[in-house]
């Protein structure tokens, strides 16, 4: 069952009881009181009765019993009987005096005798309502005493039209709920629609995204739950859509990593084989086979590096990190001692100046990294006495940025953002020429990544690179503890 009948039918269950209730309490309420009323004018009614006769009775007592109470009785009987109401008189062994006739046409003789007998000396008035046939009756009686004894005043008045009365009440009532649950329901249906409509859309909206429009959004600005619950579908249709994304680059990528790696397997082995081949079969002059040689085995060292650093790049996220305090000073001395040699030896002017602080982190990992931004730089570069290559330490506010710049050919923009795939080269012939792989830089992020820093790259075609490491500053974390 949908949500907008539940809400519809719940409603109008909860609509009926409400009114049902209310009108059973008001209909009560009322007939209560309107019986309280008749009640409260009956013994009103019957203790002037007892009024009258004790006075008559007493006024005409010298004339005889009998005749007091005939005379009495007569005399009264135009004031008492008034409004429907009827007297009678009932002696003590069951002798009605006044109103057998009435008693006896009305069937009243049985309720009369059993409210007489329940009174005493104690209690000399009671009163009691009946439904005899079709009609309701009040029967009201009080003891009065006389010569021969005590005699019970009684009244009896109809109440049947106020029992009328409050079953057409009812009656009309139920019509009038019947018409209102009507109204009520129609109201409370189109009200139930409208209340579900967002979530329809919603509905509908889902729907439409999960058969493959994902550009599709909620445009409910309501600040109630709905608008919230459409904002939220809203991020989390957002958040697929990123994770999915990110998947097919993840897929893309893994794909090109495959390509790149199996042809950056194919040359080297065609180079092995062809060179081994020659060897094999054909008949080559000393200098010839020297040739080959170096092919094979620069070709398999090639490979062979290709292999450790692929080999570093899958395990370097499953090794545990081996944390240490180490000094910029230490850093710039390795760096300085390896580099210069090759500095040298392409003709670049090279400068490392850090400044002195401490940082936390892998020795062999940072050395690793600074190696392959510094050889990345020399391989950007061209020989000439232009050609330079800085790598600037700074300490800055919590943290330590190492700054590498040359002024080689440059990254186009539109690839600065791929160089950390693995594989992946901007000038591919130069970076095979050179005994590249396009690791490196895959490498670098990996050790970045792990010393929780951020790498910047800025460069321009023709003008050359500038990339910025930020690392935390071990130093500058404990001044912060102390102060």
């Amino acid at each position: 069952m949908k949500f907008a009948n539940k809400l519809f039918l719940a409603m109008t269950a909860l609509l009926t009881i409400m009114f049902a209730l209310f009108g059973i309490w008001m209909l009560s309420s009322d007939f209560s009181q309107l019986l309280n009323k008749e009640i409260e004018q009956g013994n009103q009614e019957n203790n002037m009765f007892q009024f009258l006769f004790e006075m008559g009775y007493q006024s005409t007592a010298e004339f005889g019993e009998e005749y007091a109470v005939s005379r009495t009785l007569n005399s009264i009987s135009g004031s008492v009987e008034r409004g429907g109401s009827r007297m009678f008189v009932v002696g003590e062994d069951g002798t009605c005096f006044y109103g057998s006739d009435y008693l006896r046409d009305m069937g009243f003789e049985q309720e009369v005798s059993a409210l007489t007998s329940a009174l005493d000396a104690a209690s000399t008035y009671g009163y009691c309502v009946r439904r005899i046939h079709d009609g309701y009756y009040m029967f009201t009686v009080a003891m009065a005493d006389i010569a021969s004894g005590n005699v019970y005043l009684g009244m009896c008045r109809d109440l049947t039209a106020i029992y009328n009365d409050r079953q057409n009440l009812l009656s009309r009532y139920r019509i009038a709920l019947v018409c209102l649950l009507l109204a009520g329901g129609v109201c409370i249906y189109i009200m139930a629609q409208y209340i579900t409509r967002p979530i329809r859309s919603l509905d509908k909206l889902a729907g439409k995204i999960a058969d493959g429009d994902f550009a599709l959004r909620s445009h409910n600005e309501a600040r109630d739950e709905i608008g919230e619950l459409a904002r939220n579908f809203n991020r989390m249709a957002d958040r697929l859509v990123e994770q999915m994304q990110k998947k097919v680059l993840e897929a893309k990528q893994k794909e090109d990593f495959t390509a790149a790696f199996a042809h950056e397997l194919k040359t080297p082995l065609t180079s092995i084989i062809g060179y081994a081949d020659m060897l094999n079969s054909l008949k080559l002059t000393e200098e010839e086979c020297s040739e080959a040689y170096f092919y094979i085995y620069s070709q398999g060292k090639r490979l062979e590096s290709l292999s450790h650093k692929l080999l570093e790049l899958v395990s370097m996220d499953k090794s545990p990190l081996t944390s240490k305090p180490i000094s910029t000073k230490e850093l710039e001395q390795n760096i300085r001692i390896t580099m210069r040699p090759i500095w040298k030896n392409r003709g670049v002017r090279g400068k490392v100046d850090l400044e002195k602080a401490t940082i936390q982190g892998d020795g062999e990992l940072l050395l690793s990294l600074f190696y392959n931004l510094l050889d990345n730089a020399v391989k950007a570069l061209d020989k000439g006495e232009k050609s330079f290559i800085l790598m600037k330490g700074t300490c800055m506010d919590g943290f330590y940025e190492f700054k590498v710049v040359d002024n080689g050919r440059g990254i186009p923009a539109e690839e600065i953002s791929r160089i950390t795939e693995a594989f992946y080269m901007v000038d591919k012939s130069r970076s095979r020429k050179e005994g590249g792989a396009g690791i490196g830089m895959a490498l670098c992020q990996k050790i970045i990544q792990l010393h929780n820093g951020t790498m910047n790259v800025e460069s321009r075609l023709g003008e050359g690179t500038v990339i910025k490491v930020l690392f935390p500053r071990m130093d500058s974390r404990t001044k912060r503890k102390k102060a």
